[in-house]
Protein backbone atom coordinates (compact mmCIF):
# COMPACT_ATOMS: atom_id res chain seq x y z
CA UNK A 1 0.00 0.00 0.00
CA UNK A 2 1.41 3.40 -0.88
CA UNK A 3 1.41 5.61 2.20
CA UNK A 4 0.43 8.72 0.24
CA UNK A 5 -2.60 7.10 -1.32
CA UNK A 6 -3.77 5.56 1.95
CA UNK A 7 -3.46 8.93 3.64
CA UNK A 8 -5.32 10.71 0.84
CA UNK A 9 -8.06 8.08 0.99
CA UNK A 10 -8.52 8.53 4.75
CA UNK A 11 -8.37 12.33 4.52
CA UNK A 12 -10.97 12.52 1.74
CA UNK A 13 -13.33 10.19 3.59
CA UNK A 14 -12.87 12.20 6.80
CA UNK A 15 -13.66 15.45 5.00
CA UNK A 16 -16.68 13.87 3.28
CA UNK A 17 -18.03 12.98 6.71
CA UNK A 18 -17.23 16.44 8.11
CA UNK A 19 -14.87 15.15 10.79
CA UNK A 20 -11.89 16.96 12.24
CA UNK A 21 -8.60 15.16 12.77
CA UNK A 22 -9.15 15.38 16.52
CA UNK A 23 -12.57 13.70 16.26
CA UNK A 24 -11.32 10.88 14.09
CA UNK A 25 -8.16 10.01 16.01
CA UNK A 26 -9.40 10.54 19.57
CA UNK A 27 -8.14 7.72 21.76
CA UNK A 28 -6.18 6.19 18.86
CA UNK A 29 -3.29 8.47 18.14
CA UNK A 30 -2.26 12.12 18.32
CA UNK A 31 -3.66 14.49 15.68
CA UNK A 32 -0.10 15.09 14.52
CA UNK A 33 0.25 11.35 13.77
CA UNK A 34 -2.95 11.42 11.74
CA UNK A 35 -1.76 14.53 9.92
CA UNK A 36 1.47 12.78 8.98
CA UNK A 37 -0.51 9.74 7.78
CA UNK A 38 -2.78 11.91 5.63
CA UNK A 39 0.29 13.54 4.08
CA UNK A 40 2.02 10.23 3.39
CA UNK A 41 4.85 10.90 5.85
CA UNK A 42 4.08 8.25 8.44
CA UNK A 43 2.26 4.93 8.70
CA UNK A 44 0.86 4.04 12.13
CA UNK A 45 0.52 0.43 13.24
CA UNK A 46 -1.93 -1.72 11.35
CA UNK A 47 -4.22 -1.92 14.38
CA UNK A 48 -4.50 1.86 14.50
CA UNK A 49 -5.15 2.05 10.77
CA UNK A 50 -7.85 -0.60 11.13
CA UNK A 51 -9.60 1.43 13.82
CA UNK A 52 -9.34 4.63 11.77
CA UNK A 53 -10.86 2.89 8.76
CA UNK A 54 -13.61 1.36 10.89
CA UNK A 55 -14.46 4.72 12.35
CA UNK A 56 -14.79 6.05 8.80
CA UNK A 57 -17.14 3.20 7.93
CA UNK A 58 -14.60 1.60 5.61
CA UNK A 59 -13.63 -2.09 5.44
CA UNK A 60 -10.34 -2.56 7.25
CA UNK A 61 -9.29 -5.49 5.03
CA UNK A 62 -9.00 -3.48 1.82
CA UNK A 63 -6.43 -0.80 2.42
CA UNK A 64 -3.51 -2.89 1.21
CA UNK A 65 -5.23 -3.16 -2.18
CA UNK A 66 -6.04 0.52 -2.62
CA UNK A 67 -3.25 1.35 -5.05
CA UNK A 68 -5.02 3.44 -7.66
CA UNK A 69 -8.40 4.66 -8.80
CA UNK A 70 -8.32 2.06 -11.58
CA UNK A 71 -7.78 -0.74 -9.10
CA UNK A 72 -10.58 0.53 -6.89
CA UNK A 73 -12.91 0.42 -9.90
CA UNK A 74 -11.69 -3.08 -10.74
CA UNK A 75 -12.33 -4.24 -7.17
CA UNK A 76 -15.85 -2.84 -7.33
CA UNK A 77 -16.48 -4.65 -10.61
CA UNK A 78 -15.24 -7.91 -9.12
CA UNK A 79 -17.74 -7.61 -6.29
CA UNK A 80 -20.53 -7.05 -8.80
CA UNK A 81 -19.38 -10.03 -10.87
CA UNK A 82 -19.28 -12.24 -7.77
CA UNK A 83 -22.81 -11.15 -6.93
CA UNK A 84 -23.94 -12.12 -10.43
CA UNK A 85 -22.52 -15.58 -9.83
CA UNK A 86 -24.48 -15.93 -6.59
CA UNK A 87 -27.75 -14.68 -8.12
CA UNK A 88 -27.21 -16.52 -11.44
CA UNK A 89 -27.50 -13.28 -13.44
CA UNK A 90 -25.11 -14.60 -16.06
CA UNK A 91 -25.77 -12.02 -18.79
CA UNK A 92 -24.99 -9.17 -16.42
CA UNK A 93 -21.96 -11.06 -15.19
CA UNK A 94 -20.51 -11.50 -18.68
CA UNK A 95 -21.11 -7.82 -19.46
CA UNK A 96 -19.20 -6.82 -16.33
CA UNK A 97 -16.43 -9.29 -17.16
CA UNK A 98 -16.07 -7.59 -20.54
CA UNK A 99 -15.73 -4.23 -18.77
CA UNK A 100 -13.12 -5.67 -16.44
CA UNK A 101 -11.20 -7.17 -19.35
CA UNK A 102 -10.93 -3.75 -21.01
CA UNK A 103 -9.48 -2.30 -17.81
CA UNK A 104 -6.95 -5.10 -17.32
CA UNK A 105 -3.34 -4.70 -18.36
CA UNK A 106 -2.06 -7.53 -20.60
CA UNK A 107 0.63 -8.40 -18.05
CA UNK A 108 -1.77 -8.51 -15.09
CA UNK A 109 -1.80 -12.28 -14.62
CA UNK A 110 -3.97 -12.27 -11.52
CA UNK A 111 -6.74 -10.18 -13.09
CA UNK A 112 -6.67 -12.29 -16.26
CA UNK A 113 -6.89 -15.40 -14.10
CA UNK A 114 -9.91 -14.00 -12.28
CA UNK A 115 -11.64 -13.24 -15.58
CA UNK A 116 -11.10 -16.77 -16.93
CA UNK A 117 -12.27 -18.45 -13.74
CA UNK A 118 -15.45 -16.37 -13.58
CA UNK A 119 -16.17 -17.01 -17.24
CA UNK A 120 -16.21 -20.68 -16.32
CA UNK A 121 -18.35 -20.12 -13.22
CA UNK A 122 -20.95 -18.09 -15.11
CA UNK A 123 -20.71 -20.32 -18.19
CA UNK A 124 -21.40 -23.38 -16.05
CA UNK A 125 -24.58 -21.72 -14.80
CA UNK A 126 -25.97 -20.92 -18.25
CA UNK A 127 -24.54 -23.97 -20.02
CA UNK A 128 -22.41 -22.14 -22.58
CA UNK A 129 -19.33 -24.25 -21.83
CA UNK A 130 -19.14 -28.04 -21.84
CA UNK A 131 -17.34 -29.66 -18.90
CA UNK A 132 -14.30 -30.30 -21.10
CA UNK A 133 -14.24 -26.65 -22.18
CA UNK A 134 -14.47 -25.62 -18.55
CA UNK A 135 -11.49 -27.81 -17.68
CA UNK A 136 -9.42 -26.34 -20.53
CA UNK A 137 -10.21 -22.76 -19.48
CA UNK A 138 -9.49 -23.44 -15.83
CA UNK A 139 -6.19 -25.12 -16.60
CA UNK A 140 -5.24 -22.05 -18.65
CA UNK A 141 -6.27 -19.84 -15.75
CA UNK A 142 -4.37 -21.57 -12.98
CA UNK A 143 -1.24 -21.93 -15.10
CA UNK A 144 -1.08 -18.16 -15.38
CA UNK A 145 0.23 -18.11 -11.81
CA UNK A 146 1.23 -21.77 -11.30
CA UNK A 147 2.92 -22.53 -14.66
CA UNK A 148 3.87 -26.14 -13.81
CA UNK A 149 0.48 -27.10 -12.42
CA UNK A 150 -0.61 -30.71 -13.04
CA UNK A 151 -3.65 -32.48 -11.63
CA UNK A 152 -1.63 -35.43 -10.34
CA UNK A 153 0.78 -33.12 -8.50
CA UNK A 154 -1.60 -30.72 -6.76
CA UNK A 155 0.16 -30.94 -3.40
CA UNK A 156 3.55 -29.90 -4.82
CA UNK A 157 2.63 -26.23 -5.27
CA UNK A 158 1.48 -23.28 -3.14
CA UNK A 159 -1.87 -21.64 -3.79
CA UNK A 160 -3.84 -18.54 -2.95
CA UNK A 161 -7.45 -18.79 -1.87
CA UNK A 162 -8.57 -18.00 -5.44
CA UNK A 163 -6.30 -20.67 -6.88
CA UNK A 164 -7.72 -23.26 -4.47
CA UNK A 165 -11.19 -22.24 -5.65
CA UNK A 166 -10.09 -22.83 -9.26
CA UNK A 167 -8.86 -26.33 -8.46
CA UNK A 168 -12.23 -26.90 -6.80
CA UNK A 169 -13.90 -25.75 -10.03
CA UNK A 170 -11.81 -28.24 -12.01
CA UNK A 171 -13.10 -31.00 -9.74
CA UNK A 172 -16.67 -29.84 -10.37
CA UNK A 173 -16.10 -29.90 -14.13
CA UNK A 174 -14.78 -33.47 -14.04
CA UNK A 175 -17.82 -34.47 -11.99
CA UNK A 176 -20.13 -32.74 -14.49
CA UNK A 177 -18.38 -34.77 -17.19
CA UNK A 178 -19.26 -37.99 -15.36
CA UNK A 179 -15.67 -38.57 -14.19
CA UNK A 180 -16.45 -38.71 -10.49
CA UNK A 181 -13.54 -40.94 -9.52
CA UNK A 182 -11.17 -38.43 -11.15
CA UNK A 183 -12.94 -35.61 -9.31
CA UNK A 184 -12.56 -37.56 -6.04
CA UNK A 185 -8.79 -37.83 -6.64
CA UNK A 186 -8.61 -34.06 -7.16
CA UNK A 187 -10.54 -33.34 -3.96
CA UNK A 188 -8.49 -35.84 -1.94
CA UNK A 189 -5.29 -34.01 -2.89
CA UNK A 190 -6.87 -30.61 -2.35
CA UNK A 191 -8.16 -31.55 1.10
CA UNK A 192 -4.73 -32.80 2.17
CA UNK A 193 -3.18 -29.58 0.91
CA UNK A 194 -5.62 -27.34 2.79
CA UNK A 195 -5.24 -29.31 6.00
CA UNK A 196 -1.48 -28.98 5.76
CA UNK A 197 -1.09 -25.37 4.64
CA UNK A 198 -4.16 -23.48 5.82
CA UNK A 199 -4.71 -24.55 9.41
CA UNK A 200 -4.15 -21.06 10.78
CA UNK A 201 -6.33 -19.31 8.22
CA UNK A 202 -9.18 -21.76 7.72
CA UNK A 203 -11.51 -19.59 9.79
CA UNK A 204 -11.13 -16.65 7.41
CA UNK A 205 -10.79 -18.20 3.98
CA UNK A 206 -13.71 -20.64 4.19
CA UNK A 207 -12.25 -23.19 1.80
CA UNK A 208 -12.48 -26.20 4.11
CA UNK A 209 -16.30 -26.52 4.09
CA UNK A 210 -16.33 -25.94 0.32
CA UNK A 211 -13.86 -28.76 -0.36
CA UNK A 212 -15.41 -31.11 2.18
CA UNK A 213 -18.85 -30.65 0.63
CA UNK A 214 -17.71 -31.20 -2.95
CA UNK A 215 -15.56 -34.18 -1.98
CA UNK A 216 -18.49 -35.74 -0.10
CA UNK A 217 -20.76 -35.09 -3.08
CA UNK A 218 -18.54 -36.90 -5.60
CA UNK A 219 -17.99 -39.80 -3.17
CA UNK A 220 -21.77 -40.10 -2.93
CA UNK A 221 -21.98 -40.16 -6.73
CA UNK A 222 -19.25 -42.84 -6.78
CA UNK A 223 -21.29 -45.00 -4.40
CA UNK A 224 -18.67 -44.60 -1.67
CA UNK A 225 -21.37 -43.84 0.88
CA UNK A 226 -19.50 -44.39 4.17
CA UNK A 227 -16.68 -42.08 3.11
CA UNK A 228 -19.19 -39.57 1.77
CA UNK A 229 -21.20 -39.55 4.98
CA UNK A 230 -18.06 -39.11 7.08
CA UNK A 231 -16.89 -36.11 5.05
CA UNK A 232 -20.38 -34.58 4.93
CA UNK A 233 -20.54 -34.85 8.72
CA UNK A 234 -17.11 -33.20 8.98
CA UNK A 235 -18.33 -30.47 6.62
CA UNK A 236 -21.37 -29.89 8.82
CA UNK A 237 -19.17 -29.47 11.88
CA UNK A 238 -16.73 -27.19 10.01
CA UNK A 239 -19.56 -24.94 8.82
CA UNK A 240 -20.71 -24.43 12.39
CA UNK A 241 -17.24 -24.20 13.94
CA UNK A 242 -15.87 -21.67 11.46
CA UNK A 243 -19.05 -19.72 10.78
CA UNK A 244 -19.26 -20.57 7.07
CA UNK A 245 -22.87 -21.67 6.63
CA UNK A 246 -23.21 -21.60 2.83
CA UNK A 247 -22.50 -25.32 2.50
CA UNK A 248 -24.50 -26.40 5.56
CA UNK A 249 -27.86 -27.30 3.96
CA UNK A 250 -26.10 -29.04 1.08
CA UNK A 251 -23.83 -31.17 3.26
CA UNK A 252 -26.88 -32.18 5.35
CA UNK A 253 -28.59 -33.38 2.16
CA UNK A 254 -25.51 -35.32 1.03
CA UNK A 255 -25.15 -37.01 4.40
CA UNK A 256 -28.86 -37.83 4.41
CA UNK A 257 -28.59 -39.54 1.02
CA UNK A 258 -25.46 -41.46 2.04
CA UNK A 259 -27.07 -42.60 5.31
CA UNK A 260 -30.08 -43.89 3.38
CA UNK A 261 -27.93 -46.01 1.09
CA UNK A 262 -26.03 -47.26 4.14
CA UNK A 263 -29.36 -48.52 5.53
CA UNK A 264 -29.64 -45.92 8.31
CA UNK A 265 -33.01 -44.39 7.41
CA UNK A 266 -33.57 -43.03 10.92
CA UNK A 267 -30.55 -40.74 10.64
CA UNK A 268 -31.36 -40.03 7.00
CA UNK A 269 -34.88 -38.85 7.88
CA UNK A 270 -33.61 -36.48 10.58
CA UNK A 271 -30.96 -35.02 8.28
CA UNK A 272 -33.45 -34.46 5.45
CA UNK A 273 -35.74 -32.56 7.81
CA UNK A 274 -32.83 -30.41 9.02
CA UNK A 275 -31.77 -29.65 5.45
CA UNK A 276 -35.36 -28.91 4.39
CA UNK A 277 -36.03 -26.36 7.10
CA UNK A 278 -32.64 -24.72 6.71
CA UNK A 279 -33.23 -24.36 2.94
CA UNK A 280 -36.62 -22.83 3.73
CA UNK A 281 -35.15 -20.34 6.18
CA UNK A 282 -32.42 -19.09 3.83
CA UNK A 283 -34.55 -19.28 0.66
CA UNK A 284 -32.31 -21.82 -1.06
CA UNK A 285 -34.79 -23.08 -3.66
CA UNK A 286 -32.45 -25.36 -5.63
CA UNK A 287 -31.48 -27.21 -2.48
CA UNK A 288 -35.08 -27.33 -1.36
CA UNK A 289 -36.16 -28.99 -4.61
CA UNK A 290 -33.43 -31.63 -4.25
CA UNK A 291 -34.36 -32.41 -0.65
CA UNK A 292 -38.09 -32.69 -1.43
CA UNK A 293 -37.44 -35.03 -4.36
CA UNK A 294 -34.97 -37.29 -2.56
CA UNK A 295 -36.86 -37.47 0.74
CA UNK A 296 -40.05 -38.53 -1.06
CA UNK A 297 -38.28 -41.02 -3.33
CA UNK A 298 -36.14 -42.66 -0.64
CA UNK A 299 -38.26 -42.36 2.51
CA UNK A 300 -41.77 -41.44 1.40
CA UNK A 301 -41.56 -38.11 3.20
CA UNK A 302 -43.96 -35.37 2.13
CA UNK A 303 -43.08 -32.07 3.69
CA UNK A 304 -45.87 -29.76 4.81
CA UNK A 305 -45.47 -25.96 4.67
Amino acid sequence: MKNVFLGEYIKQRRLDLGLTQEQLCEGICKPMTLSRLENGKQTPSRNRINVLLQRLGLPDDRYFALLSKNELEMEALKKEISACGVTAKTSDGFEKLAQLEKMTDPDDQIARQYILSFKVLLGRLDGRYTPKEQIDLLMQAIRLTVPRFELDQIEQFLYSRDEITMVNQIGLAYSDDGQNEKAAEIYAQLLRYVRKHFQETITSIGVLPLILYNYARVLDLCGRYEEGAELAQECRKACIQYGHYQELPRCLEIEAECRHFMGDDKSSRELYYQSYYLCKVIGYQVGLDVVIKEAKEYLGITFED
